[in-house]
């Protein structure tokens, strides 16, 4: 019987669910987990070794997913794609709180629309902005001290040796569908790996990097008012990120969403798995000026998702100094809790830097 004081990790034994409950049961011993995924092995090893936490046998695709947990727990964290919004469905029936951090912007949209029918009974916060909401809880946290946010710039740099779960390189998969972003307060279409730019990383190497698909370019301007939002990437191997800007410059990436060339995409991703470091960065502008987000985690973007998840875990469940939100949909730019963040971003090992710095000149 699933305790309901306990929190149900939905793939928690995952590459980011590993690394998720190993933090959570650092901050928070007492804390009962269920390692929820559809191999009873590995949760059943994963929850002997965390303590207090016991396995479950959950298919996401199942009618009603949370119905094998015989219990109703206190909070679901989804880390597995949800492809027909199951267990978002399930949760919301029962009344129970959800931290989804899987969903591109199209099912970000789709879940808000599908929740307008029925207003859940607990909250429902929606945290797949990059690094499980890390840009848009950070960018939030800047807007005060700038004076709110007028425009927002984030440059992402991926380590290609970098340990990564399916689901973190199914990005692939959307590399030639074009999508909407917001510019001086008006929405376009543009597609990926396009309008390259330099940036530099904290570290003194720039690199380069193209537009990527990713919410909070969709929340921002909803949420703070941004009037302008990219998100771009670029990989630690120039030679990679401009074989893709070139296939995607000559057609071919639109060509190779075929389902049947799912392997070929996805081995231009093909990681080694020995390990990288994460780095992102943001300018943020305002009327007060101007400020430039710095994070970088030597452990990678896995464990730098999953300290993202935590946050989200604990705003959810008003462990962050703040009540719990009330029954809704969520983001986490809404009560970002910027001074909480950061001391738990550095408490788990990540570097954050806020710098100020000069307003461009408008065009």
């Amino acid at each position: 019987m699933v305790a309901e004081d306990s929190v149900v990790l939905v793939g928690g034994y995952g590459v980011v669910g590993t690394w998720l409950a190993q933090l959570l049961r650092e901050r928070h011993p007492d804390l009962p987990l269920v390692i929820a995924g559809r191999r009873r092995e590995p949760a059943e090893a994963l929850a002997r070794r965390l303590g207090n936490a016991e396995a479950a046998v959950l298919d996401v695709t199942a009618p009603d997913p949370l119905a094998c947990l015989s219990g109703r727990p206190r909070a679901v964290v989804s880390l597995v794609n949800d492809p027909d919004d199951a267990v978002l469905r399930s949760a919301v029936r029962d009344g129970v709180a959800v931290l989804d951090i899987t969903r591109w912007t199209s099912r970000v949209k789709s879940a808000v629309l599908r929740l307008s029918g029925t207003p859940p009974r607990a909250p429902v916060l929606l945290s797949s902005a990059w690094m499980a909401g890390l840009v848009p809880r950070l960018v939030a946290g800047a807007s005060e001290r700038v004076g709110g946010v007028e425009r927002v710039d984030v440059g992402i740099r991926f380590a290609l040796a970098d340990q990564a779960g399916p689901d973190s390189v199914e990005y692939m998969d959307r590399l030639g569908m074009a999508f909407d972003i917001t510019e001086g307060g008006k929405e376009r279409q543009v597609l990926p790996l396009t309008d390259g730019r330099r940036v530099m990383f904290p570290d003194g190497r720039p690199t380069r990097v193209f537009r990527l698909d990713t919410p909070e370019q969709a929340t921002l301007p909803l949420v703070l008012g941004a009037r302008t939002v990219s998100t771009r990437l670029g990989f630690d191997s120039g030679t990679v990120t401009w074989m893709l800007a070139a296939l995607q410059q000559v057609g071919l990436l639109r060509l190779l969403q075929h389902p049947r060339l799912t392997s070929v995409r996805r081995a231009l991703m093909a990681s080694s798995g020995t390990g990288g470091e994460a780095a992102w960065v943001a300018d943020v502008e305002g009327p007060r000026g101007a400020l430039r987000i710095e994070v970088v985690d030597p452990k990678g973007q896995a464990h730098l998702t999953a300290v993202g998840a935590v946050l989200g875990t604990e705003r959810l469940l008003g462990w962050d100094g703040a009540p719990p939100p009330t029954a809704g949909v969520w983001f986490p730019e809404h009560d970002a809790r910027p001074e909480q963040a950061l001391a738990a971003l550095r408490g788990c090992g990540v570097q954050v830097r806020f710098d100020e710095q000069p307003r461009r000149e408008a065009a």
